[in-house]
């Protein structure tokens, strides 16, 4: 790095021309002044051809464009294997949410059926698993129990003298309440998506998504304590319900059912033994072991066995009808009530699935549209409402089982569902003993994220900071004012060209989590690399060079066989016989239609976040991967502090990639092609 410092300092430029004010640049430059009407961006926004009606329709129901590409022989057994494996982690899942819902467990089952199969026809996430999800069962929980507590169906029974309460009233109440507010969260959902609103996610940032689903893990737990000690415990709402939760489950500590509380103990033990084992041979096991699926087993059978509802007075899962629901109308009449929280609900749904299937696309190499997940998800809920269904979103957990586990593509999940489908015709019932308190355990160690206040605030939140931070940002390649070392956007002037071989390129504002990702998507567009694409392609390429080397290896082994028999059995004949097999090679040179350099031309940026620093690590990464060489250039101070705090330098990334101006480093750049060129290589 010293030697390169050196280097640079005695490299110099001189500029002879006169000192120009904004108006002189404007002149010599011949500065552009189009504008466009109203009326003609309403007119180009309402044209219409035949590809773009087939490409709008494509967008619509997304199965239609990539399953008749489906590489069956690449995919379908991952898939297959991915499919089984997350639809067994269905089963006490959908139950143990059905728990936090509030109402039968088979109405878990059912959210963990239906609702996927429509996400397979309407998502565009490869990898997610939809379905039943901890913090959305706790939120509508809340709702249930609002509307329909037990006090109000309490009756006298003048047998025992003593109240009791109609449970079968209550939960055939319930489920309709909890089918209404899903049915009218999906309708939010859908409308969402339709105008747009999908731009939301980009306030939902990596730092606002963790640090609320970690506090959304903690409410989770919390509000299942009473079942682990079985103990009726009131469910609380609204701020500070936790503290009022922690204290209630203290108070009432002394009636804590034994029976319950050893179930649960051992459970746990079992469990986080039975996961650590599970991690230590994950890479020995094809797939892993479904150690949910078999805790409920053996507690099934032992419950059943010793009969722990009437010895111990534990709760089990009860009656588990077989069969399917048939369609019915959810109770609009219920709706008024319960508006705020059908918008909570499908907003939190929708943050959750778009935040993980963004981080997936981003891994595996390709694009999720915003929009339409709103959709998708919207008539998962709506239709799932009509069939008895509640809300459902993304798990973590479960989707890193599909991925593990070889699932690459949506079929992975509509293949879960059939699974789902086989439990809920011919296996459900044989669960009915299964101790309620196994639900929590498998829920608690596969929980993850997030309650509607919490997210709702953090989003008001982050959107004002961007409101009073930056407007929308303009995105711009710069070009060289003849003769100067002045550089404007090509867009607008008619004398100022690009400098061949480089990209330069530049946002009207700062880059930070709110537009971090339009940065990217705008700097792909601009440059025309989509690198993205790019190196998948290049993975592809690098994986048949590989292939063709081996092929070639076994065929070189061969030959050389047949020459050891031809000069008697290994023995040389007098003369040195050398076969030599020249497999494929690629070419290494880059393409021609890339840049050579891209520079960032930082200077409208006064500060960056831990996500505007990430975000430029990656770009120069990605494009150094495909060749590209990425600088940056104008970085006041104050960046230049946010890039060390931040880790950006490394030994691959040092403050080398780092210029004054743009003309230094396009100097620079132009500078390295000339020696490359001398030497005969490219830049």
């Amino acid at each position: 790095m010293v030697v390169e410092m050196e280097s640079r300092k005695r490299v110099g430029y001189h500029v002879e021309r006169d000192v120009m004010d904004e108006i002189v640049v404007d002149s010599v430059a011949d500065k552009l002044d189009v504008t466009t009407s109203v009326k003609d961006k309403l007119k180009e926004s309402m044209r219409c051809s035949g590809p773009q009606v087939k490409s709008c329709f494509l967008s619509c129901i997304p199965l239609l464009a990539w399953l008749p590409r489906y590489p069956f022989k690449e995919n379908a057994f991952g898939d297959l294997v991915s499919g089984i494996s997350v639809g067994i982690m269905h089963l006490p899942q959908g139950m143990a949410y059905a728990l936090l819902a509030a109402v039968p467990p088979v109405f878990g089952l059912y959210s963990s059926f239906y609702p996927i199969l429509i996400y397979f026809i309407f998502g565009t996430s490869k990898h997610i698993s939809v379905g039943t999800y901890a913090v959305m069962s706790v939120m509508i929980g809340s709702v249930t129990e609002r509307l329909a507590p037990d006090s109000d169906f309490t009756l006298w029974n003048n047998i025992s003298n003593s109240s009791e309460i109609n449970f079968e009233a209550r939960d055939i109440e319930r489920v309709k309440i909890a089918a209404a507010v899903t049915f009218l969260s999906g309708i939010f959902q859908l409308l969402l998506g339709l105008v747009q609103f999908g731009f939301v996610v980009t306030y939902l940032s990596e730092p606002l998504v963790r640090a609320y689903t970690t506090a959304a893990a903690i409410h989770v737990i919390v509000s299942q304590l009473k079942y682990s000690f079985g103990i009726s415990a009131t469910r609380f709402s609204g701020p500070l319900s936790l503290i009022y939760t922690v204290l209630e489950v203290c108070s009432l500590l002394g009636q804590t059912n034994i029976g319950t509380l050893v179930v649960s103990i051992v459970t746990i033990v079992c469990l986080i033994i039975a996961k650590e084992l599970n991690s230590w041979l994950a890479r020995k096991l094809p797939v892993p072991v479904p150690v949910e699926l078999i805790a409920i087993i053996i507690a099934t059978v032992l419950s059943w066995q010793f009969d722990f509802k009437t010895e111990y007075k534990v709760e089990v899962v009860g009656s588990i009808p077989s069969g399917l629901q048939p369609p019915k109308l959810p109770a609009f009449s219920m709706m008024g009530s319960m508006i705020g929280d059908a918008f909570a609900l499908a907003v939190v749904g929708y943050g959750i699935a778009i935040s993980l299937g963004r981080i997936f696309a981003l891994k595996y190499g390709y694009k999720v549209d915003s929009n339409q997940e709103l959709v998708a998800l919207g008539l998962s809920n709506s239709i799932g409402g009509v069939f008895q269904c509640f809300a459902i979103s993304c798990s973590m957990s479960r989707t890193m089982v599909q991925i593990s586990t070889g699932g690459k593509t949506q079929v992975a999940g509509a293949l879960s569902a059939i699974v789902m489908l086989v439990i809920l015709l011919w296996i459900g019932s044989l669960f009915e003993d299964l101790p309620k308190l196994v639900w929590l355990v498998t829920f608690v160690l596969t929980l993850l994220l997030n309650p509607d206040l919490g997210l709702a605030a953090s989003i008001a939140f982050s959107m004002l900071t961007v409101i009073f931070r930056t407007q929308l940002p303009k995105y711009s390649l710069l070009g060289q004012v003849p003769g100067t070392d002045i550089y404007r956007p090509v867009e607008d002037y008619n004398q100022v060209t690009q400098i061949p071989g480089i990209v330069i390129f530049r946002s009207s504002a700062t880059l930070y989590f709110a537009n971090a990702e339009m940065y990217t998507d705008h700097l792909y567009e601009k440059s025309g690399v989509d690198v993205t694409k790019l190196l998948n392609h290049k993975k592809k390429l690098e994986a048949k060079r590989l292939r063709q080397e081996k092929k070639e290896a076994k065929k070189k082994a061969k030959e050389t066989v047949e020459v050891s028999e031809l000069t008697g059995n290994g023995q040389q004949s007098g003369k040195d016989v050398v076969v030599v097999v020249a497999g494929p090679q690629l070419d290494p040179s880059l393409d021609p239609s890339l840049p050579k350099a891209i520079i960032l031309d930082l200077s409208p940026v006064n500060f960056l976040d831990t996500v505007g620093v990430k975000t430029l690590r990656n770009i120069i990464k990605d494009y150094g991967d495909a060749g590209v060489k990425v600088f940056l250039s104008g970085c006041q101070s104050c960046v230049i502090e946010n890039l060390e705090t931040g880790d950006f330098f490394s030994e691959k990334i040092t403050k080398a990639v780092i210029f004054s101006t743009v003309h230094d480093a396009v100097l620079h750049c132009q500078e390295e092609d000339t020696k490359k060129l001398k030497n005969g290589t490219h830049f």
